[in-house]
């Protein structure tokens, strides 16, 4: 079955994992640091706090952002349930808003119309690659008292008018799961402009714990003293993973190049077809494409999909609208709120995309796609 996506690995990666095994720290030493700087140095130059997961910097980052219960977040239903979930988990309230039709990121319109009073943060969510609509979200936000965040699980390497993915919110998340962009196999990152919201993010990941001398309750205790004065959790990324971190990261704009390409032949091979809607880029955006959405219409997604299953093509679909899961629905929340969020799931295929795809892989795929509406060349 060939996958919708998957990692690259070579055997520069393998030597930065060795060698970090053959060293003397595992976890919280020198590799952290080193990955932490050299991602810093992608998203604009700014602070960057390694974590376990895409899931962990979400929760990572709303803990930094302040969130308690009784805010609110406003949410783009079109994700993975995670960047919802985590607003939950701090007992804040998600309150969906619709997507753009062509891109299916946070609409700023809708967005906007579902601020309150209570509104902490204003989560926009990176599909496949684009960019949020940064611009008009940061206003929306600054207006309301909000911090802007950035879920950019799907998007690490793009860019938005010149400026880098982690440049453009008060807070960015990542993830490095092996589907994305580049890989620590498992992990992820919490992004920010702001020292204080990185200081806050770096605490919340290691249980809290206050080291300095000059900000402890009980300063005299001893040189081994530790404090917590807010709780945390263990969101500490390894140093193994770290190091292939890095590794990964040199090629990064190699791996940008590829899914680049891919998505062009796809886009080139597809144009004619009808019955189908190949992806949307806006000006000024510069993506590194995770994914590629085809958009199938008149209500023959499960079709195709099943047609490409059957013909050994690991096709996906991301995502069912986050709020349709019985977990929200058991909440109280209700299909229907979000149309063209429940459209764009309706018709949405991920063909395959990763940057050891062959030009034949990529031809076969299409090839099945036109062959299955009567475009047989």
């Amino acid at each position: 079955m060939l996958p919708y996506g998957r990692q690259s690995i070579v055997e520069e990666d393998v030597r930065a994992v060795v060698e970090v095994l053959r060293g003397d720290w595992l976890t919280t030493g020198p590799a952290v640091d080193r990955f932490e700087a050299d991602l810093g140095a992608r998203v604009g130059g700014h602070g960057a706090v390694a974590v376990t997961s895409g899931t962990g910097a979400l929760h990572v980052a709303y803990a930094a952002a302040g969130l308690r219960p009784g805010d609110e977040v406003v949410v783009a239903p079109l994700t993975f349930v995670a960047t919802a979930a985590a607003a939950v988990l701090h007992g804040a309230r998600v309150v969906f808003a619709d997507v753009s039709e062509d891109t299916g990121n946070l609409d700023p319109d809708a967005a906007k119309a579902a601020l309150t009073s209570r509104t902490r943060v204003v989560a926009g969510v990176d599909y496949a690659g684009h960019p949020i609509d940064a611009e008009p979200l940061r206003r929306i936000a600054d207006d309301a008292g909000a911090l802007l965040l950035e879920d950019a699980a799907h998007s690490i390497g793009s860019i938005w008018h010149g400026r880098p993915v982690g440049d453009l919110a008060d807070l960015t998340t990542l993830s490095f799961f092996p589907t994305k962009n580049l890989t620590t196999a498992e992990g992820g990152a919490v992004v920010s402009p702001d020292a204080g919201l990185v200081r806050a993010a770096r605490r919340f990941r290691n249980h809290g714990l206050v080291r300095e001398r000059d900000e402890q309750r009980y300063p005299d205790e001893g040189g081994w003293h530790q404090e917590v004065h807010a709780f945390g959790l263990n969101y500490r990324l390894p140093d193994v993973l770290c190091a292939l971190g890095s590794s990964q990261l040199h090629r990064l704009d190699a791996f940008k190049r590829r899914r680049a390409e891919i998505h062009a032949r796809y886009d080139a091979a597809l144009v004619d077809v009808a019955e189908v809607r190949t992806p949307a880029c806006r000006e000024g955006a510069d993506p590194a494409w995770h994914l590629y959405p085809l958009r199938v219409l008149d209500g023959r997604r499960r079709a195709l999909y099943d047609h490409l299953r059957a013909n050994g093509i690991g096709v996906q679909v991301n995502y069912v609208p986050a709020y349709w899961h019985p977990v929200f629905e058991d909440m109280g929340y209700r299909r229907g709120q979000c149309p063209v969020a429940e459209r764009y799931y309706q018709q949405q295929l991920s063909l395959p995309l990763f940057p050891d795809l062959s030009d034949a892989d990529v031809d076969r795929v299409a090839g099945l796609v036109r062959e299955f509406f009567g475009h047989g060349d």
